[in-house]
């Protein structure tokens, strides 16, 4: 009995640790994307068009990201962190076309 009570505690901490880092995951992408613009547009790699569809695209992603947690009482699901995974690649990918095609500032 006692063993079961603290493989439950154990068991409840690390998906809450789990789902912290899944969060700070998220926003570490968020930032890092964000970086990633604005270095192509610190080198002119990316034209004020490009910017202005990665920017749109990206406040996109968090707005999804904002009604998703707004549904589920501030968490995010299984199946919501693969959505945003998945636009979030998708997003990603764009950054890097954009900044290696053959179009500049």
């Amino acid at each position: 009995m006692k063993l079961s009570l603290v493989a439950t505690a154990i068991l409840a901490l690390s998906s809450t640790i789990g789902m912290a880092q899944t969060s700070a995951t998220i926003n570490q992408r968020k930032d890092y994307q964000q970086d990633r613009i604005a270095q192509g547009i610190r080198s002119g790699e990316l034209t004020a068009g490009e910017t202005r569809n990665l920017e749109s695209r990206e406040a996109s992603v968090n707005r999804e990201e904002y009604f998703m947690r707004r549904a589920d009482d501030g968490r995010l699901t299984a199946g919501d962190r693969a959505a945003l995974n998945c636009r979030q690649n998708r997003v990603s990918s764009s950054i890097y076309r954009d900044k290696h095609n053959a179009w500049v500032r």
